[in-house]
């Protein structure tokens, strides 16, 4: 039988679809979010979005993609792979678009009013699929084509589509009574809203915190261009004479490396680590409570002893134990190195004349003094040679030299922010089209902490047309200040590079269907692409090439870098301690198999840090109440993966290295094509060892972070 496109389908409606449609659209004419995107790059029209278009677009998308459901459950004809499985896949385009870009904009530019819909979103969300999810007569279909699988002749892709497909609706639940389906339906719904209102709580707290200083000796030890920036944040609340210190990351960071009253960093720091533990309205603890609660209720009606088993069993690592063991066995090995260190600060701070006990807000001061008297290195020496627009250059060159494409700033684009900067993506030799990418820098009100990348729209080929992505990279880094440009430090270089390396796998991408293309991989997988970019940050070789003092223009001296180098490994006990340590809270969190009375967050994390004998001088990366990434952010039993994916961009790395040039094309080659443009259309282990050639070993990244 022939393919029946979106279109046809649209066509066939009955008149009850039919009728719907036609209100479809005419609401589409007035609505940005329902039209074509014709821009020339199939860039959303942002200049023309406003916040009220949002709530009428969902739903008109959302009826769209039930039109076309309803059409796949009343074809007559028997199912096929065209008619059911590709039809499925792209009854949503519209919702999607819609969805990407509320999203990205909720992150990355809120206000009230965008909170209000996103809550109002969870209701109608969960609501519009669980009804696909759990519609019987579609599901019929999807599985009479997956069991004729065998006889069916399909690609790579295609079989990877079906079964995603058909485990999509088996793990939402489609074969369960319909009173365990009702109940999912509250809890999704429930959790949808929580885990909303976690976000909000901990960017209400972040954006309501300022450390006031009147007393300029206080400013002791601090950088110029923290104190111009804290001036000037005081006067624009009108404060005089004064300088205010947020607990944003690039003023958080310096201000514990450098502040010498000691009693300043323990406020600042006391005022970051109890985010969402205040006691006030925008307390986290009772949202953790019931959101661990639901987690465990929705595990086991799916049959799952716990929710970590629920997450992994689609992961890389597959179950709890796997992880446990790997995060346990790295723990053994980085907990002395921690105690080492810990050992030579209160041996410096002895040395600098004082007689207390290291406490948690002296790790970063006394660990900067170490760095200077052992390695002589300054990083804010160091940042005067990294100026965002130089980094921002030398990485597209970096780009370049490994997979041939050119990235070029778009002066004439649709933007929803000034500050979100477009570049177009295209082949060096060919000039052809690969993407769009969007780059967010600095912090603001509207902006949650962190940085992240997502797609506003994804790749996919519908109908023998491609639509290249359009993605962004959303970052809070150092604002310019008075003169002065944004400077970055180390961490922020890395940053930078680590989000781009997530953009050239959302950019690259070369997939067929939408829900396997770019980033849509197993979550321990999804950031080896980011984290092997940013060894080239790291590269000797490489940083000469963008690294460049922002006043006289020298590249920076062999002698600077000889101290980088030597310094790699410095402090990489603590960095792994609070890492691991938070990663083991996370399985901790999920591993729980039973239904929790009066559940206490406080007591929970401690009993956690006390199971492993956490340093009461570091404290774990993030603590439950503004731990995002498992409670907000889509990582739940899954913090693990930056340390998981380590080993694969280290093993990926050293392939490189091997060869005694970081820009073999040879192995660019392999690793753009096996990697970067096969999303999530074949296993992650094929997809890896098809580029390395083996599996990966997990000695060079032990090498890396001095854990031998």
């Amino acid at each position: 039988m022939k393919k029946l496109t979106l279109i046809a389908l649209l066509a066939i409606a009955f008149a009850f679809g039919a009728c719907k449609q036609s209100k479809i659209n005419e609401m589409s004419t007035d609505n940005p979010l329902l039209q074509e995107f014709t821009n020339e790059y199939g860039i959303p029209p942002f200049d023309k979005i406003k916040t009220e278009h949002f709530l009428p677009a969902f739903k008109a998308a959302m009826e769209e993609q039930n039109i076309v459901i309803q059409q796949i459950v009343e074809n007559k004809d028997i199912p096929t792979f065209e008619n059911t499985i590709e039809a499925y896949e792209f009854s949503g385009l519209k919702l999607s678009a819609v969805s990407s870009i509320f999203y990205n904009f909720l992150s990355a530019n809120t206000n009230e009013e965008m909170q209000q819909i996103a809550q109002d979103l969870a209701s109608l969300s969960t609501a519009h699929w669980a009804d696909i999810q759990y519609n019987a007569d579609l599901f019929a279909k999807v599985e009479m084509v997956y069991k004729s699988k065998k006889d069916l002749a399909l690609n790579q892709e295609q079989e990877m589509l079906l079964d995603e497909t058909y485990k999509s609706f088996v793990r939402a639940g489609v074969g369960l009574p319909k009173e365990q389906q009702d109940k999912l339906r509250e809890i999704n719904e429930e959790l949808s809203k929580l885990t909303l209102q976690f976000d909000n709580n901990n960017l209400a707290e972040v954006n309501s915190y300022r450390l006031v200083v009147d007393n300029e000796a206080d400013l002791a030890g601090l950088p110029d261009g923290l104190v111009s920036e804290a001036a000037e944040l005081a006067k624009s609340e009108g404060m005089e004479n004064k300088w205010e210190f947020t607990i944003h990351k690039p003023v958080l960071i310096p201000f514990l490396q450098y502040a010498e009253n000691r009693e300043l960093r323990e406020k600042i720091f006391k005022a970051y680590i109890n985010l969402g533990d205040n006691g006030n309205e925008y307390d986290n603890k009772e949202i953790i409570s019931k959101i661990v609660n639901l987690r465990v209720e929705k595990a086991h009606i799916l049959g799952y002893n716990n929710y970590a088993e629920y997450v992994l069993e689609e992961n890389m690592a597959k179950t709890p134990e796997k992880v446990y063991e790997f995060l346990n066995s790295l723990f053994e090995k980085a907990l002395p190195v921690a105690e080492k260190e810990a050992k030579d600060l209160q041996d410096m701070i002895i040395a600098d004349g004082k007689d207390f006990q290291l406490e948690p807000w002296d790790w970063w001061y006394y660990t900067e003094k170490i760095r200077q008297t052992k390695y002589d290195l300054n990083e804010e020496e160091l940042r005067e040679y990294f100026q965002l627009d130089t980094v921002l250059k030398g990485m597209f060159n970096v780009a370049k030299k490994l997979y041939n494409i050119e990235i070029v700033r778009l002066d004439e684009a649709p933007i929803y922010l000034t500050e979100a900067v477009p570049h177009v993506v295209k082949d060096a030799t060919t000039g052809e089209h690969i993407g769009v990418i969007y780059i967010d820098f600095y912090p603001r009100a509207s902006k949650q902490s962190g940085a992240w990348m997502d797609n506003y729209v994804n790749q996919y080929i519908y109908e023998g047309k491609e639509q290249r992505p359009v993605i962004t990279n959303v970052l809070n880094f150092t604002k310019p200040s008075g003169d002065k440009p944004s400077l970055l430090s180390l961490d922020e270089v890395s940053t930078l590079f680590h989000e781009f390396g997530h953009a050239l796998h959302g950019l690259l991408t070369q997939c067929t269907y939408p829900s396997l293309s770019g980033t849509s991989v197993a979550r321990d997988f999804v950031e080896l692409p980011s984290q092997v970019m940013e060894n080239w940050a790291m590269e000797p070789s490489v940083i000469k090439t963008f690294a460049k003092h922002y006043i006289t223009g020298e590249v920076i001296p062999d002698e600077l870098l000889e101290k980088i180098e030597n310094s790699a490994k410095f402090n990489q006990g603590f960095a792994s301690v609070e890492y691991l340590a938070a990663s083991l809270l996370d399985m901790d969190y999920h591993s729980i198999s039973e239904i929790q009375d009066n559940f206490n967050v406080t007591d929970f994390e401690n009993n956690s840090m006390a199971k492993i004998h956490m340093p009461d001088n570091i404290v774990v990366r993030y603590r439950s109440t503004y731990f995002g990434h498992i409670f907000a952010g889509g990582y739940s039993a899954g913090y693990y993966s930056y340390i998981w994916a380590a080993v694969l961009d280290a093993d990926a790395y050293a392939a490189f290295k091997e060869t005694g040039d970081v820009f073999n094309q040879e192995k660019a080659k392999a690793f753009r094509e096996n990697i970067l443009e096969k999303g999530g259309t074949q296993d992650p282990m094929e997809l890896y060892v098809q580029f390395r050639g083996q599996e990966p070993k997990i000695e060079p990244l032990l090498e890396r972070r001095g854990l031998m």
